[in-house]
């Protein structure tokens, strides 16, 4: 028999309503347990479940909650064959892809599931998704970090949210699900090669703001967003790697921003999009040391991998190398 273990981090699944909102609260255990004994084959002691302190809103989590998961993962790693992880939906795309770049030596699979409603109104997708993320995991198909959520099984690195309303919330853009939920389920091929990483240091939170390039922009702008310098950058360019470069100062500021050694991450505002730096005049001024490409990673991976990255302490030069080298399969072809 199969033994799952469950991590609850809080979210919509498990919310009921208050004056200020939904916020959590629900029996998640007692439900879970009714749930299983009503529609699966497992005994409910062949499953255990940590129900992190405190429970959160996705929308407050840190790469410090990331990490949080990833110690109870590995508390129970010898107890278990399989986990799931009930997370809220708003950043579970982020926890996903984080959480894979620092399980590549796990073993065992993981599977992050939630809900659009929670589990106690009649429209609740809660039921489904849950059932969905144990049926991948007692499978013996599912490998390293995935998501279910709305019949889809997705690599948990390759993924994004789409919908903050539809069940089928989210979405692969560049490589589809790895499964179909059905009678029986659809599986196609699961590539999530990559060179891994051993022993990783934990997840730690660092000054990373995120600049979206829009028409109109002015370069003073962007001056006063690295001012003080931040940690790193990532930047949400055009197409393959555009900016505004006839704005008066701003691929200087760019290039100075690098040359001072801060990591400068160059991703696109295309859900699907690959990153090619210099392919545009527009985007010429990129292709230079210390700036580097995020391929066709989404923004939760890019964003993630570079936190990811930070906490191993480092250098420019390295960070640049490794984003352009697949970890947990989160690029194309295991990397360029």
């Amino acid at each position: 028999m199969t033994r799952i273990h469950v991590t609850y981090t809080g979210g919509t699944i498990g919310m009921v309503e208050s004056a200020g909102g939904l916020v959590p609260g629900a029996d998640l255990r007692g439900w879970l347990y009714r749930l299983l004994e009503d529609e699966s084959d497992l005994r409910t002691e062949d499953v255990t479940l940590t129900e992190l302190d405190p429970l959160i809103d996705s929308s407050n989590a840190t790469p410090e909650s990331w990490q949080s998961i990833i110690d109870d993962l590995w508390a129970h790693h010898d107890s278990a064959d399989a986990f799931v992880v009930l997370h809220g939906t708003d950043t579970m795309a982020f926890t996903a892809a984080a959480l894979s770049y620092a399980l590549t030596d796990f073993d065992r699979p993981v599977i992050l599931t939630g809900s659009q409603h929670p589990l106690g109104t009649i429209v609740s997708d809660a039921t489904a998704n849950v059932t969905g993320a144990i049926n991948a995991a007692l499978s013996g198909k599912a490998r390293g970090v995935t998501l279910f959520f709305g019949h889809h099984l997705f690599a948990g690195n390759r993924v994004t949210k789409r919908s903050s309303w539809a069940f089928e919330g989210f979405e692969a853009p560049s490589t589809g699900p790895v499964a179909q939920s059905g009678t029986p389920w659809h599986w196609a091929h699961m590539d999530a090669e990559g060179r891994g990483w051993t022993d990783p240091r934990p997840y730690r939170r660092y000054d990373v703001p995120v600049v979206t390039f829009v028409p109109g922009v002015r370069a003073q702008r962007l001056a006063r967003m690295i001012d003080p310098r931040p940690d790193a950058v990532v930047l949400r360019t055009y197409g393959v790697g555009n900016i505004p470069s006839d704005e008066p100062g701003m691929s200087r500021l760019v290039a100075d921003l690098a040359d001072s050694g801060v990591p400068v991450v160059v991703t696109s505002q295309c859900p699907q999009a690959e990153v090619m730096l210099g392919r545009y005049g527009a985007g010429a001024s990129m292709d230079r040391p210390g700036i580097c490409g995020a391929d066709d990673m989404t923004f939760e991976a890019t964003y993630t991998k570079l936190m990811f990255l930070l906490s191993q302490g480092l250098t420019t030069s390295d960070v640049c190398r490794w984003m352009a080298s697949s970890i947990a399969g989160e690029l194309a072809e295991g990397g360029r």
